[in-house]
Parts: structure tokens; C-alpha cells; sequence
């Protein structure tokens, strides 16, 4: 029961974090204390949620038993040892070398439903599962591939691009400009792949967090350009959620049997000039 309850949350995680802004629907979200730090004994703090305005902890703590970190150097390996609360889960990670990192939850899952004789099943849970396998005889089968990525990044003392290299699988946004060292007023540049190709013509979604404060979003839309590239700035100090779905448009259509899905979310820190 408990293994059930575990994949579920992760799963609905997983949905929620591809589901558009526009629709104010829960988020998931990663949050590191900093994205820049410069001790000799490099720890980062990382809080990880499910809200309805990101970085607000008021809903559901997001899991992080799939969370991964990639070194300076490109290596990638499992990080464990999170606390889970009622509305985040909390983990604090070691950063040994110096230089940028990536921390990451990578999902691959498939929902979907099936007949065997005159009754209908529905699946849903990670690709490959004994979860989403369809038996013999089934008929009328339906499934979607969903596949999620969701982020950050922090640099121990230093920058570099070792662990900036995309993976050429699922929709990834390669930073162009280092994610630990953003400014106000400074252009950032993104570039998005898809499956290891140049996404042209991506919407893609930037909102500040502490929307509480404010009383108004602060959304800001933009689109990527022929080279999967785009730049933009942002207007104060804050963490910010930058967000993007594959294929466009998401929600205006039921997805197809045998379509995919991608869902692409990271948290940026922009400090002051």
C-alpha cells in the first residue's frame, strides 16, 4: 500500500508539473536556498513542493526519491536522504568540487487504458512498469507517453558548463547564459531541444515567485526563434519558475493513442546588479 501511495504522488507530481499557467493548476517546483555558493564546505539546501503559486508552501510535498545530481565534471548519480513534511520535502546536499551543478527529476511515464473482454482497465505509472504492461488479448488499447523533466542549479565557488550538457532526450532548456550568475537587467539566454534537436517557434512561461507580495503574477510569455533560442530579462531580484510543454498548446485536445507528451520545469535564481 504504501509502494502504491508513493508512485501515485509521484505521478500526479509528474502531471502537475507539465500543466500550463495559464490554467492555474498546482505546480511542482524545486527551490535551492541559493544558486550560488561560495564557502569553502559547499552545502546547498533544497526544498521541493506542489503549490498553487510557485515556491508557496500550501499544498503537497513533492518526492524526491528520483532526484539526480549532475558534478561539474558531467557525472550524474542518485541523491538521497530527504525529509518529507506535511507541505515540502527538505534535503541538504554536499557540493565536493567546485564549479555548476545540475539537480534534477526525470520522469518517463505512460497512462492509458485497455479492454480485456468486456472490460476496460485503465494504466498509469512509469515506463517499462509491470504497472503500464498489457496483457495478451487486450484490445482497444490507449496510452500516452509523458515525459518530465523539472530542475535547478547551483555552483560551488565557481562557474562552469560540465553539467550544463544536455541529455538529447525529452524537452530540455539549455542554458545559455550560467543559471548561477543571472542578473537584473542582464540578458538570459535559453536554448530548448527537443529529443536532442533545436525546439523553434516554443512558448515558454518565467513567473516570479512570492506572488502573495504582489498581488499580480508578473507572468512573462515568450517564444522561442528559429534556433530554438531566445533572451530575455526580468525586471526585480527573485527566484523565478521558468516552465514549457510539448507539443504546443496542451490542453486545448485530448492527446492522441500513441502520442507524447513532454513537460519541462526550472527554478533560476536573478540576483540584484
Amino acid at each position: 500500500m504504501q509502494q502504491h501511495l508513493i508512485l501515485k504522488s509521484a505521478i500526479v507530481g509528474l502531471l502537475l508539473t507539465g500543466m500550463s499557467i495559464s490554467a492555474h493548476a498546482h505546480r511542482a517546483w524545486l527551490l535551492p536556498n541559493t544558486a550560488m555558493v561560495d564557502n569553502k564546505e559547499a552545502w546547498v539546501m533544497i526544498d521541493a513542493a506542489i503549490s498553487n503559486e510557485v515556491f508557496e508552501f500550501n499544498h503537497h510535498p513533492l518526492r524526491l526519491d528520483n532526484l539526480t545530481i549532475t558534478d561539474p565534471d558531467g557525472v550524474t548519480t542518485k541523491v538521497e536522504g530527504a525529509v518529507v513534511g506535511k507541505y515540502r520535502s527538505t534535503l541538504d546536499v554536499r557540493l565536493p568540487k567546485d564549479g555548476t551543478y545540475r539537480l534534477a527529476i526525470v520522469s518517463n511515464n505512460v497512462m492509458g487504458s485497455y479492454k480485456l473482454g468486456n472490460e476496460t482497465k485503465r494504466i498509469r505509472g512509469a515506463a517499462g512498469s509491470d504497472a503500464v504492461a498489457i496483457p495478451a488479448g487486450a484490445t482497444e488499447v490507449k496510452t500516452t507517453e509523458v515525459h518530465s523533466r523539472n530542475e535547478t542549479f547551483v555552483s560551488a565557488n565557481k562557474l562552469s558548463e560540465g553539467a550544463l550538457k544536455p541529455s538529447g532526450v525529452g524537452l530540455e532548456m539549455i542554458p545559455v547564459t550560467n543559471p548561477s550568475d543571472l542578473r537584473v537587467g542582464e540578458p538570459i539566454r535559453v536554448r530548448f531541444h527537443l529529443d536532442g534537436k533545436p525546439l523553434a517557434n516554443l512558448p515558454f512561461s518565467v513567473v516570479p515567485g512570492t506572488v502573495k507580495y504582489r498581488g499580480a503574477s508578473g507572468e512573462q510569455r515568450l517564444t522561442t526563434d528559429a534556433k530554438g533560442e531566445a533572451s530575455f530579462t526580468v525586471p526585480a531580484a527573485n527566484m523565478y519558475w521558468l516552465s514549457a510543454n510539448a507539443p504546443f498548446g496542451e490542453g486545448k485536445d485530448k492527446p492522441q493513442p500513441g502520442a507524447k507528451r513532454y513537460s519541462y520545469a526550472a527554478t533560476l535564481e536573478v540576483l540584484p546588479q
